[in-house]
């Protein structure tokens, strides 16, 4: 193994983690976090601001991120990146933390279900906007990674074609796809499938459906949030062990709620609740809407509930989620976890 990539574990006597050594952790799919929402008003996405967020994530081993753009109109997109790229050219702090963009929507399914609680008036097609993805990578300086999309939209195998050659990982989220599509999808570049087992409808045909398709192809890597609440943990014991650790990376999902008390976060249309149990919901209704996990829970929970050694499920959070997406090897960081978190050492 590459000594970069060594994951070094000090254990108790009854062979709990206490100190850890190795490839710091980076987070492939986070919409905000410590009160800072991604997809919030522009002329919030101050350096200040963007800092204050940044700080709390790398006291928790976190070393790079792909902040996530969520569906909304076009223009709005557009400009949130482009806010989001002058604070990542002008301050290297910032710009060494956020690599890159995930950008998850508007092209995704407009159904209840899959569409998760995207906003309906602002989902479309990649047929009704040809030169999105151009305008996204113009405006964020080339700088897009993922590209979430449904693939059973009109122009959906053109596009993922486009994006897989510039390089972008293309993944299913959000989706109603039929079999044919998964498959039209996968042959023009698709590589990935978004927080698997969610943005889906709450009932399926128990054995054929779109997401035991996804588990089962073995091009496919899949994103997972492991908080016990998007999908409960013998289930995603079972997911994991289907897809395979090597091909299963673990995200947050978060919102401005990670690392803050419980209470109400956003604006408007975008307000989310998180409440005591750590769930984030969309307030008067039972739906989740993003997350307030932090990736080192992440990390704790799969090691501790879906049989993965701990090292794995690092890895799962660190260099696998980088190698993915074309990142480098992740800078090493040096963590104690006590009280069920990982506390960075050395700042």
């Amino acid at each position: 193994m590459d000594s970069n990539n060594a994951i070094v574990v000090e254990r108790t006597q009854q062979g709990q983690p206490v100190r850890v050594a190795g490839p710091g952790l980076v987070d492939v799919q986070i919409n905000g976090y410590a009160g800072l929402d991604f997809n919030g008003p522009v002329e919030l996405l101050t350096r200040e601001n963007l800092t204050k967020a940044l700080e709390p994530m790398r006291r928790r081993g976190v070393v790079a991120i792909l902040a996530t753009l969520t569906t909304d109109a076009v223009s709005d997109m557009l400009a949130r990146v482009r806010q989001l790229t002058g604070l990542i050219e002008q301050d290297e702090r910032i710009g060494s933390m956020i690599p890159g963009f995930h950008i998850e929507g508007p092209m995704i399914n407009p159904e209840d279900g899959p569409r998760g609680a995207h906003p309906l008036q602002h989902t479309s097609t990649p047929a009704e906007h040809p030169e999105f993805l151009e305008a996204f990578q113009d405006a964020s300086g080339g700088r897009g990674r993922i590209l979430t999309l449904a693939p059973e939209l009109p122009g959906a195998e053109e596009l993922i074609a486009r994006a897989a050659e510039a390089g972008i990982v293309v993944a299913l989220g959000h989706h109603a796809a039929e079999p044919e599509h998964i498959e039209r999808a996968v042959k023009a570049g698709a590589r990935m499938c978004t927080h698997l087992g969610n943005g889906s409808h709450a009932m399926l045909p128990r054995l054929e459906n779109y997401i035991q398709r996804q588990l089962a192809d073995d091009r496919l890597h899949a994103g997972f949030i492991p908080d016990g609440h998007h999908i409960p943990f013998p289930t995603l014991k079972n997911f994991i062990r289907a897809k395979g650790t090597t091909r299963s990376v673990l995200v947050t999902d978060a919102i401005a709620a990670a690392d803050m008390p419980p209470g109400e976060y956003g604006f408007g249309r975008r307000v989310r609740r998180a409440d005591p149990d750590g769930a984030v919901r969309l307030p008067g209704t039972p739906y989740l809407a993003g997350s307030a996990l932090t990736l080192d829970k992440g990390v704790l929970n799969v090691a501790e509930h879906c049989d993965v050694p701990f090292e794995t499920a690092w890895a799962m959070a660190s260099t696998q989620p980088a190698a993915l997406v074309g990142l480098a090897t992740p800078r090493r960081v040096e963590v104690d976890v006590r009280d069920g978190r990982f506390h960075l050492l050395g700042q």
